[in-house]
């Protein structure tokens, strides 16, 4: 099969193109922007990409065209389509379908889909459910929005011989699927294992109220089949909602005292309790509440395919994140106490607190006075539409100094993190930002950069200027 994908350097498209171009179809597509690393990374695979989105395409005539949800029916300024290529393929009557879709005919179909949902999380825990069962011997294919360290790669189709159905887990995003199909992504998947994270409102542009989401989610649940397995954050008011909508499947509870699955402990050391009784012990490099709550996910989603808790856990201690999740960037080195530079995605208010207040758990867990610079672009649309701006000096309580990149905001970001008086400074472009912060930075200092995009490649200008900054006279 020949297929062509509109949108293909996105996160979700890329890793589909990954996994068309492995299950042996020949695998096309085009984007506006055809940039390093998901070009190099996709060319490297042997796809074509075509920069824009030309009507001229259509003489590629693949079997099918698989749209992302990037694509729509605007128009420009001047009345024309933003995209010719979508306007072509409906004037033709050309075979179309969108991601999650195909997806879900070609990849998922006949496999025990383990999907991972909530508005947090959802990268981490995919990571860890699929790292616990490749260390189990299954060989789950994967689909993750973010790369893994454990494997290097963020999506593959796995083995087909394992016993029973062969294995995949999928990072399960509630966003629309395309234009066309404005149900969440995740309805699509069918998972026989879903993990409810938590829930939260989120996607403004597409959601007019938590209510709305809540009922998406209860379509995911509808899916599940009476002898899967439905694990969910027993700590979550919303998910508690969303399963008195109705269930029909095994339900597996997280996190709060009653819960099944509870930990004990720090949360880089912690007793893992399966209805109150000590199964087995996590002891790995993350930090953070968060990861703490993730990891017990990831334990009753992998007990339903078989896993024991106990080697479950052993597998976590082997556990390398995910890029982008406090990865440590650089340091740059000055007598008084290095200054480390973190990269990590948080961009929604909970988690820039979450990622936050994990770093500054991690520091005082061994004996660091350093500062937290917390450097952040509110990109996503929801942040964009300044829908939740009202809570950033919440988000932002835990750390010492705030700079906010306010381009392209329709909204005041001085006024917004006004509550936090001095420790918050704003700059309209990422040079800008970058001279704020090398003029407030001290030896020891760690600045953690947070953002749903490459924000402008800000990290390695930080770690530029302040090595010119220490550098001896």
């Amino acid at each position: 099969m020949h297929i062509h994908i509109l949108g293909i350097c996105g996160t979700f498209m890329g890793g589909v193109a990954a996994l068309a171009r492995e299950a042996g179809h020949r695998v096309t597509g085009c984007d506006a922007g055809v940039y390093p690393p998901m070009s190099d990374q996709l060319r490297a695979l042997g796809i074509d990409l075509i920069e824009g989105y030309g009507a001229d395409q259509m003489a590629l005539n693949p079997d099918v065209f698989v749209v992302g949800n990037v694509v729509s029916r605007a128009r420009l300024p001047d009345g024309s389509p933003k995209f010719p290529l979508m306007e072509a393929i409906l004037d033709a009557g050309a075979r179309y379908t969108s991601g999650p879709q195909w997806m879900s005919e070609h990849i998922l179909h006949g496999r025990h889909v383990l999907a991972v949902a909530g508005t947090h999380g959802k990268t981490t825990t995919t990571a860890m459910l699929a790292w616990i069962l490749e260390s189990a011997g299954l060989q789950p294919g994967f689909l993750v929005g973010g790369v893994p360290m454990n494997f290097g790669v963020s999506a593959r189709l796995g083995g087909w011989g394992t016993p029973n159905r062969p294995l995949f887990v999928i990072e399960a995003d509630e966003y629309d699927s395309a234009f066309f199909d404005k149900r969440s992504k995740f309805v699509h998947y069918r998972p026989r294992t879903a993990v409810l994270n938590n829930l939260e409102f989120d996607h403004a542009d597409i959601f007019d109220d938590l209510a709305a989401i809540e009922r998406q989610f209860h379509h995911l649940v509808r899916t599940v089949p009476a002898s899967g397995r439905v694990v969910f954050n027993g700590l979550e008011e919303s998910l508690a909602r969303v399963l008195h909508m109705g269930c029909w499947s095994e339900q597996r509870s997280f996190g709060a005292a009653v819960s099944d699955f509870t930990a004990e402990g720090e949360a880089d050391d912690f007793a893992v309790l399966q209805q109150g009784r000590v199964v087995a012990r996590v002891r790995w490099g993350l930090g953070g509440v968060h990861n703490q709550l993730n990891a017990l996910a990831a334990i009753a989603a992998a007990e339903h395919a078989g896993v024991p808790p106990a080697q479950a856990a052993e597998a976590l201690g082997a556990f390398q994140n995910v890029k982008r999740r406090m990865e440590v960037r650089g340091r740059v080195n000055h007598p008084q106490g290095d200054i480390t530079v973190y990269d990590d995605f948080a961009h929604h208010p909970t988690a820039i607190r979450t990622t936050v207040d994990g770093l500054r758990r991690q520091l005082a867990r061994r004996g660091d006075t350093g500062r937290i610079l917390a450097v952040f672009e509110p990109r996503s649309n929801t942040m964009k539409l300044g829908t939740m701006k009202a809570q950033l000096p919440w988000s932002l309580e835990q750390a010492d100094l705030a700079f906010c990149h306010s381009g392209g905001l329709g909204w005041d970001a001085g006024d917004a993190l006004a509550p936090m008086g001095e420790r918050a400074q704003v700059g309209g472009d990422i040079a800008t930002l970058v001279r704020l912060v090398t003029q407030a930075v001290r030896p020891g200092d760690h600045i953690l950069c947070m953002s749903n995009g490459g924000f402008g490649g800000i990290h390695q200008q930080l770690l530029d200027a302040l090595a010119i900054e220490t550098r001896p006279a």
